[in-house]
């Protein structure tokens, strides 16, 4: 692939805190004009990874470009590029929402008005409680406001560290409407989420656990590649019906998504057989249907497959 169409570049990053390898040689490219998203759960390195490549963590092992600068050596004009929405609530609370867009804006050397036009679709949402301060918003005010604080310089390439973590359905939603608008004004976009159902909002996800990186793969060739057959199955007693089914031979493994119990079948397994089974032992209302795997789905598997 021609270097100058990738936003970002990762070459065998290793981090370790004490004894802890938080990455453990991760390689990765996320593409100029990409909604790239980092999926895995807490712990899997997603956050370390942010502050290698916005410059405010040094690696251990391995090199990465952000916008084609070396994060080593050009980590001063790498922070003038990108944007960051790090975790945790990070903007000023006693300041109003004016004061913190008018804050971080001067920091960067530019004014409100010079990127207005990026940040209106967001920051046009909250601008009626511009001075109210921060600290007193709800989730999803906060959330459009350290958006708007990131993008007020006009980055290149935007990083977002699990940002709707803690904030409602309906903000969620409207965040990711919003990332792919900015997506279509050629912003380059690197997300981590530890929601599973987030990922088919990516252009292409990697999946992470334990800093060690699963797969790369756009959502549905993830889902396409998925090789096994799965099954849905409730019954009256879930609890029970699940200890069962893990102690059934036929089955590669089980566990609980909703409103059934997923199962991924071995070579022999037959579903009549085991509902008749499960019957025999006085499980009642017992429903087995052959469904289509989800990421998380894939996800587990492929978590599977690394432990054995």
């Amino acid at each position: 692939m021609d270097n100058s169409a990738l936003a970002i570049e990762v070459k065998d990053i290793s981090k370790s805190y004490d004894k802890v390898k938080a990455l453990d040689h991760v390689s990765l490219n996320v593409q100029r004009g990409e909604i790239f998203g980092l999926i895995g759960p807490d712990g899997a390195g997603k956050t370390t990874l942010f502050k290698i490549l916005v410059t405010l963590l040094n690696a251990d092992e391995g090199s990465a470009l952000v916008d084609g600068l070396d994060i080593a050596k050009d980590y001063r004009a790498i922070r003038s590029r990108v944007g960051y929405m790090p975790g945790k609530f990070s903007l000023y609370p006693d300041l109003t929402i004016e004061e913190n867009m008018e804050f971080f804006a001067t920091l960067f050397g530019v004014t409100i008005e010079q990127n207005y036009d990026l940040v209106a679709p967001i920051y046009k949402q909250i601008e009626p409680f511009k001075k109210r301060r921060a600290g007193r918003l709800s989730g999803g005010m906060k959330q459009k406001l350290a958006l708007s604080c990131a993008l007020i310089h006009k980055p290149s390439v935007l990083f977002l560290d699990e940002p709707t973590t803690g904030v409602d359905a309906v903000s969620r939603s409207e965040f990711w409407d919003m990332l792919h608008n900015l997506r279509e004004q050629g912003l380059s976009i690197l997300v981590s989420t530890p929601y599973m159902d987030e990922a088919s909002r990516c252009d292409r996800i990697a999946l992470c656990n334990t800093g060690h990186i699963l797969d790369i793969d756009s959502p549905q060739h993830m889902v396409e590649k998925f090789n096994g057959n799965l099954y849905g199955i409730k019954a009256r007693d879930m609890y029970g019906l699940l200890k069962a089914l893990r102690n059934d031979d036929y089955i590669a493994n089980c566990y609980t998504a909703g409103e059934y119990h997923h199962l991924l079948a071995k070579s022999g397994f037959d579903p009549d057989r085991l509902k008749q089974d499960l019957v025999a032992h006085g499980h009642s209302d017992v429903e087995i249907k052959s469904i289509i795997p989800d990421i998380e789905d894939v996800f587990i598997k492929l978590l599977s497959n690394e432990q054995h």
